[in-house]
């Protein structure tokens, strides 16, 4: 049972409803045969029956083929099966026709002419729903759905059918038929929907980051520019002084010496300004992201008054938990706790869709080794590990000092 699980859970959102996509196309053809087969089985004798089902099975799995290569096909993996469809639809003509010769020359009675009507029908609807899976153009599955009801309609007079029953066979074919397609179609643009949305999210992240990254660039650049212009002309100025004998070159240079000290300690600022996280901002970005990936999040505890250092370790905590919760296992809810005791702030982030082979403990992944590190710098600790069955628990925690106001408001 785990094995089925573990499969299930290493695959993405759109991996999962391709998945669900693609076998709910194979259960059509399961539940052709069954419809055929049950059938034959009531009303006819074994040798008719055992024929029947044969041609069932030969027509499903034929269409199962089509429908996986037809899906395959709109997501752009491979060309259009346009054989396979002629193969498909040659073959629906063919047991159809060989249902009308059965109502015609097969056993007499009622009980054949009623598995031939249901052989006839069945195989008309799927095979018209499914053809339609490796059409493109509406219009032509319009059409092919109206042919496949208008044949049917003209075939069913050698079934002995009146001119009312004939209608409403070409309606009853024309009917299961369009719902069949209807189905079909709507699935592969749910499905290219699905993968649409994945990408947009993918391609949101990627300009949140070429963003972040201009903005990095932005600020080196306004920090750097017009320090480096002026050490240039200095140590130009400088040149030229030196060259005549003058002694203000050793002046220019001191003044150059001291701008390019000044020009490290700005970028110092800017990367340490960089680095820094806020907890209250990564508790409210954790919140968005969990809840836009469909997870539903819970945010509890104050974070006013905890000093500098110890919110920007907490926040590297929060985001590398957020991204393991997306990244890893299949969670519906998180819940992110933040709580002050006896002088320590502890931070809980606990899921419950941990996969099997992240949830080894505490000291798998090079994250966790980069947030102990984090935490190291600030005489904290971190424990990661289960916590019961698919739950997975991520509890960091940092002393505080004496005299921040956080323990001291918790103290009075």
């Amino acid at each position: 049972m785990r094995r089925p699980r573990r499969w299930w859970g290493r695959k993405s959102t759109p991996a999962k409803v391709e998945t669900y996509t693609r076998w709910s196309f194979h259960f059509f053809g399961v539940i052709e045969i069954l419809v055929i087969v049950l059938s034959a089985v009531e009303r006819a004798g074994p040798r008719l029956a055992t024929g029947l089902a044969l041609a069932a099975v030969a027509h499903a799995a034929v269409c199962m083929l089509v429908a996986s290569r037809s899906l395959d096909w709109t997501l752009a993996r491979r060309a259009q099966p346009v054989r396979l469809l002629w193969v498909l639809a040659l073959l629906t003509s063919v047991i159809a026709v060989g249902a009308v010769g059965l109502a015609e020359r097969g056993p007499r009675g009622d009980a054949v002419d009623s598995v031939a009507g249901t052989v006839f029908s069945v195989v008309l609807c799927f095979g018209a729903g499914v053809i339609a899976l490796g059409v493109r153009d509406r219009r032509r599955v319009v059409a092919l759905v109206g042919g496949f009801a208008l044949g049917g309609g003209v075939v069913s007079f050698p079934l002995g059918l009146p001119g009312l029953a004939a209608l409403a066979m070409a309606c009853s074919v024309l009917v299961g038929g369009a719902f069949l397609a209807f189905t079909s179609i709507f699935s592969v643009w749910l499905l290219n929907a699905v993968y649409a949305l994945d990408e947009a999210k993918e391609t949101r992240t990627r300009l949140a980051v070429a963003e972040e990254r201009l903005r990095f660039g932005r600020d080196l650049h306004d920090v750097m520019g017009r320090n480096l212009a002026v050490i240039a002309l200095k140590s130009e100025l400088a040149v030229q002084l030196s060259r005549r004998g003058r002694p203000e070159a050793e002046e220019q240079m001191i003044e150059v010496q001291r701008i390019a000290q000044e020009s490290q300690r700005e970028v110092r600022d800017v990367v340490r300004g960089y680095r820094e996280v806020a907890l209250e901002v990564e508790l409210a970005g954790a919140r968005g992201v969990l809840s836009a990936a469909g997870i539903v999040s819970e945010v509890t505890g104050e974070t006013a008054g905890l000093p500098a250092e110890v919110q920007s370790a907490l926040g590297w905590v929060v985001r590398e938990a957020t991204t393991n919760v997306l990244r890893h296992g299949n969670a519906e809810k998180c819940a992110v706790t933040v709580r002050i005791t006896e002088g320590r702030v502890v931070l809980t982030v606990e899921n419950d869709g941990v996969a099997e082979e992240t949830g080894a403990g505490p000291s798998g992944g090079s994250g966790l080794v980069g947030l102990r590190e984090r935490l190291s710098a600030v005489d904290g600790t971190l424990e990661a590990g289960r916590a019961g069955k698919d739950v997975f628990r991520l509890t960091a925690e940092v002393p505080l000092p004496a005299d921040s106001p956080a323990v001291l408001e918790a103290a009075s």
